[in-house]
C-alpha cells in the first residue's frame, strides 16, 4: 500500500489493490445494545472480532451494505470541521467505493485529508446500524485510459441498486461537463449496534 501524507496525490497506475489480499484484517467492534432489554455495560464495546472483508460481516450488519441504505458520510472540509453528507454506498471485498462527481468539495476534501467515516442507518430501525471508517487507498478518474470505464460501470451499478432504474446513471450535470471520481477506501475500523426489527 502507498502511504498517503500530506497532500494527497493521485497513485501510480499500477498501485496494487488491497481487496482480498493476504493478511487484511478489519476489526469490528459490536455496541451492546438495548433491543432485548438493558443489560450491564449497555452501549460500550461488548465483543470484537475481525473479519476478511465487508462480506464477512454478520448478515445482521451485512444487510446494510447490501440494501439501498443511504450513509451519511463525514469528511474534514478546508475549515477542519466535519462536513456530513448523505452518499449511495458500494464496496468490493475490503474497500468501499465512494464515486464523486469531478466538481465537488469532498474531492478536494478527500484528497487534503483522506479519511471518512461512514454511517448506515436502518431506515427501519435508527438504532440498528454500522459505522465504517476508512482511509483512502487511491482514486480513479473516469477518463483514465484504462480504468475509467470501471468507475462509469460502478456508478451505473450504484444507480440501478437506490432507484430501481435499469439505465445508466441519470444525473449528470452537462453544464460542468460532470465526469467522476471514484476513490477506494480501505476499511480501518467497523463498530455496530442492535438487530433489526423483527
Amino acid at each position: 500500500m502507498y502511504p498517503i501524507t500530506g497532500t494527497y496525490a493521485r497513485l501510480p497506475d499500477h498501485a496494487p489493490t488491497v481487496a482480498g489480499g493476504p493478511g487484511v484484517s478489519i476489526k469490528v467492534a459490536n455496541i451492546k445494545d438495548v433491543s432485548q432489554g438493558t443489560q450491564p455495560g449497555q452501549f460500550t464495546v461488548g465483543d470484537r472480532h475481525d473479519v476478511g472483508h465487508l462480506g464477512e460481516l454478520d448478515h445482521t450488519y451485512r444487510q446494510l451494505l447490501d440494501r439501498p441504505v443511504t450513509a451519511t458520510v463525514a469528511v474534514l472540509g478546508s475549515d477542519g470541521l466535519p462536513n456530513l453528507t448523505p452518499v449511495w454506498f458500494d464496496y468490493e471485498g475490503d474497500l468501499v467505493l465512494l464515486n464523486l462527481a469531478h466538481h465537488r468539495k469532498k474531492v478536494d476534501w478527500l484528497r487534503a485529508n483522506p479519511h471518512a467515516t461512514f454511517l448506515l442507518m436502518n431506515p427501519d430501525d435508527p438504532y440498528h446500524w454500522l459505522s465504517i471508517k476508512t482511509t483512502v487507498h487511491r482514486e480513479i478518474a473516469e477518463d483514465h485510459p484504462t480504468e475509467g470505464r470501471r468507475v462509469t460501470d460502478q456508478l451505473n451499478r450504484i444507480w440501478r441498486k437506490y432507484t430501481g432504474d435499469d439505465g445508466e446513471y441519470g444525473l449528470r450535470d452537462a453544464s460542468v461537463n460532470e465526469s467522476r471520481i471514484l476513490f477506494e477506501l480501505t476499511v480501518d475500523k467497523i463498530a455496530t449496534f442492535g438487530v433489526p426489527p423483527s
